[in-house]
Parts: C-alpha cells; structure tokens; sequence
C-alpha cells in the first residue's frame, strides 16, 4: 500500500478505509430514501439522520480526501425534493416553536445544497462523485 504523507489520510489503506465510511452513510440515506415515508417524518429517526449523514459526508468530502465517496449531484437534488416533502408534511403537525421551522428548512435547504454543490464541482473537475 502506498502512503504519500504523515496524515492520517494520507494511505491507500485509509483511502479505502474512508471509501467503505462514506458508502455506508450514502447507503444508509439510499435506504431511508427508498424505504416508508413516514421514517423520514421530522419527528422519525431518518428525518434527522439523514440530514446528520448528508453533513458528515459535505465535511469529509470538503478536506478533499481520497477515497471519500459521494453520490452524484442529481441523486442529492433528487433526494433532498423527497425529504422536503416529507418534512414540510409533518413539521406543522409537531407544534413548532415560533420561528424554528423556518430556521429547520433554511438548514436542511443549506445541508442538501452544500453537499449537491459539492458534487457538482467534482463532476466538472471529472473526478467521481
């Protein structure tokens, strides 16, 4: 295996360590993504999760490291008109506090859009999401 500096990230063997880290969070939001609706409700495990994950995945893959995985920037956009969907269908229903929906939806917008984004550049630049 090859290593190319001190880093921690800096190896082939942390490059496929972090490729198997990001897969597993791409997979878990497929998952959700793909599964009962009502899981992603703002009250529901997943409606938090996945947010958590499509952050996560935006702070490693923004250090630019080898082998963090993203999935395309269409798949996000997709993904992220799913979620909202969801969300703005079950906020009401939990009796938000004044103000914080509309806090929530400008994070979770920003969530979606930064990681999209992200993967955007990394089309153009013909690297894989």
């Amino acid at each position: 295996m090859g290593t190319w500096g001190s880093g921690n990230f800096d190896s082939d063997t942390a490059a496929d360590h972090l490729g198997e880290f990001t897969a597993r969070l791409i997979g878990e939001v497929e998952q959700a993504m793909a599964g009962d609706r009502v899981e992603l409700e703002a009250d529901e495990y997943w409606g938090t999760a996945v947010p958590c994950n499509l952050e996560l995945l935006h702070l490693i893959a923004s250090r630019h490291y080898v082998g963090a995985g993203l999935p395309a920037a269409a798949t996000i956009e997709g993904w992220k008109a799913d979620f909202m969907a969801v969300w703005e269908q079950s906020i009401d229903g939990l009796e938000p506090a004044p103000g914080h929906k509309e806090e929530r939806r400008a994070v979770l917008l920003r969530t979606f859009d930064d990681l999209a984004a992200l993967a955007g550049e990394r089309e153009r630049d013909g690297l894989a999401p």
